[in-house]
Parts: structure tokens; sequence; C-alpha cells
């Protein structure tokens, strides 16, 4: 299993042996214990600290911030390496896309100060978007940050917040302007240790991803520097994260890959060893025509992942061709968990096979990032011109 193909032009020898590496480090370190982190609803500290040592959350980082200074490509390599394992506890994607905000967005001093302990594992990330009113309408936004001498006071409540219970750096989505629509939204950073007003919800109990430790977070009047803005000038938040969400949506993409391609290994493994009527479950004609539908689907979505990633690495990814593979990857990743699970015939219904949690993991994929029926409007609106 490998997220490249043999044609694609963004891949370079040192992807390759990032690759591998990454593999070896998610063999030994996250395979083991999965099971306890779904049992636990979080992922270990421990383990962010050891992937910061290897490098895994440094490939895009430039290196005078404790990075090694490559592409995206890297972080796509990280993405894909972990959900082939099975995994989608471990929130390093949105580690990537915090990384990227104050990398793209962020001053000087800003990521002097957090991307060298984003990349250790130092510092867990999050992006808190989504309010308990507003879903994918991100210029709804009712949390306000205004402004008390040299300081922010930021008030309201996000909800479905990924890495929510971990984070130690939060970009907080907030109205800088409540007469204002789009252009009164900007992106504001809270270091959540010591943060008076802070709080943090329960973790949120989850169809699926139930080791991503997700959370409900409130804002009381909770002071943060004005220097914590991200950006140069307030109102600027609409405008980053529609510039950022791109590849947010690619890495739904990826990870709808990774599962799928995790997803058909062990469906084959299991109806090689399994048998039926006398006869393995894999000699079956229906059993074969399902996995070629499966690997078929598999390829082309491969195909179309490659080709994001090399025109996001020219940084001609669009906000269509990315909502694109957001919608068909996580689409036909459910398509394939259905059909896959079907095979494990009621043992895919047990959790202690892996396509059972992996069958849960998929559904959420065709909500976060913006709906499945948001990015058919929004490819709708690219055809309508």
């Amino acid at each position: 299993m490998s997220l490249f193909t043999s044609t694609a032009s963004w891949v370079t020898d040192e992807h390759r042996m990032f690759s591998e590496m990454a593999g070896r480090f998610l063999d030994d370190e996250l395979v083991p214990n999965i099971e306890a982190w779904v049992d636990n609803g979080v992922v270990d500290r421990a383990f962010w600290r050891k992937a910061g040592e290897t490098g895994l959350m440094a490939g895009s980082i430039p290196e005078e911030f404790g990075g090694v200074g490559g592409g995206m490509g890297f972080d796509a390599v990280t993405i894909y390496e972990q959900t082939s394992r099975g995994d989608a506890g471990w929130g390093y994607g949105i580690q990537s896309i915090v990384t990227h905000y104050i990398t793209a967005y962020g001053s000087d001093d800003q990521k002097a100060k957090w991307l060298p302990k984003l990349a250790s594992g130092e510092m867990v990330g999050a992006i808190a978007m989504t309010e308990p009113g507003t879903g994918s309408d991100l210029q709804a936004v009712r949390t306000t940050a205004e402004k008390d001498g040299n300081s922010y006071r930021i008030n309201g409540s996000k909800i479905f917040i990924t890495n929510g219970q971990s984070a130690d750096l939060v970009i907080v989505v907030a109205k800088t302007d409540k007469g204002q629509g789009a252009k009164g939204v900007s992106l504001i950073a809270v270091e959540t240790e010591g943060a008076e007003g802070f709080r943090r919800g329960r973790n949120l109990k989850k169809l699926g991803m139930k080791a991503n430790d997700t959370a409900e977070l409130f804002f009381e009047d909770v002071k943060v520097p004005m220097t914590n803005l991200i950006g140069p000038e307030e109102g600027q938040g609409f405008y980053q994260l529609m510039k950022q969400l791109p590849w947010e949506r690619l890495t739904i993409g990826i990870m709808a890959l990774g599962a799928i391609d995790f997803a058909i290994a062990e469906t084959v493994k299991y109806v090689q060893e399994r048998k039926a009527f006398g006869q393995r479950v894999m000699d079956f004609q229906n059993t074969r025509f399902k996995l070629a539908e499966c690997k078929t689907k598999a390829e082309v979505l491969r195909s179309f992942v490659n080709d994001c990633i090399a025109k996001l690495e020219q940084g001609q990814l669009d906000a269509a061709t990315a909502s694109m593979v957001k919608y068909w990857g996580s689409e036909v990743q459910n398509e394939i968990m259905n059909e896959c699970l079907q095979l494990f015939g009621g043992y895919g219904f047990m959790m202690e096979y892996p396509i059972a949690r992996l069958y849960a993991d998929a559904r959420v994929q065709m909500i976060y990032g913006g709906t499945n029926e948001v990015m058919k409007e929004l490819i709708a609106r690219s055809m309508d011109v």
C-alpha cells in the first residue's frame, strides 16, 4: 500500500524515505496502542512527543522554526501512513492545519513561539470554527473578540472541536466587528494553559473516531494579547479560512484513501481464510467482483489525490477541486467500508474486528470540513459562470 502513484509528479526520493520512516515508527508506536486509545477516548500525550522526536510533524515547517523545510506533501505522507494502518484517532490532520495557518499568516514572533512546539509535540493544536448554532456557515459565527486595551476579550462557545481536550493552542474564529459579515471575522490564537475564563466541556461521545478527543470549548471573557491576532490586521479571518480550507478538504481525501487501502487489505486477508459452503469466501464470484470494484475505486481516488497534492504544491489547488476530492473521497470511502464489512458477515459487526471501527469512523468524513452537500454547491458554482 502506498500513497504514491508511479507517475505522481510531486513525489521525490525524500518523500519515499519519509514514508518508510513514518511507516516504521507508526508500526512500532501507533498500531499497538490503537485499541487502548479508543477505550480511553484520547491519544496519549507521550505519543505526540515521540512523533515529534521522530520528525513526523515537521515535514513542511520551515527549518528556522524547527522543521525540515519541505512542502506540504510531507504532511500528506504522514496522514496517509497513519490512516492506512487503520487509525483515525491521532489528530495530526488538525495539527497540520493549525501549523499551516501560522506558517502562512503568522508574524515572525508567532512562528518562533509556536511552530517549534507544534513540530516537537510539546503543543497540540486545534482550530475552533463550529458553534452550536452554526455548522458550515462560517460567516454566521457568534463568538466575539472585543478590544480591551492591548488585549482581546473572547466570549462564546465552540463545539465538535477535534483535539479539544488536548489542545494547548487553539485558533479561534471570532467576530472582531459584529456589524460586518465575512469582513468582521478574525482568527485569534488562545494558549489554553492558565487562560482565565477558558473551559473545556466533556469529551464528546461519538459514533466513530473514538480515540480522537472532541470537545465543546467555552470562552468567558478570555483575555489574550492583541499580538495573538493571526495576520496583520483584523477582518482577514474569512479570507484566511477560504485560502486554507482546500488543504483541510484534501486531508479528508487522503484520510479516505488510507482507510480504504487498509479496509481492502483486511478484507482480502479475511475472505482468503474464511470458508463457507465448502470453499473460501474469496472463491465466490460475488466476493471477487465486489473486491474488484473496491480496488478500482481506490485506484481512481489515488490518482485524483496525487493530482490534488501536485496542484497544492504548485499553489494551484482551487476550492472547487478541493471540494471534489473531499466529496468524492469520503463518498467512496463509505461505499467501500459498507461493501467490505458485508464480506465479513456477522464478524463485521463485532468491534474486535477493525472493519467495524473503520465503518463507524468513515461516516463523519461526509460531514466535517464542510458537508458533502456544501461541497456539491461549491462545485456547481464553479460551473455556473
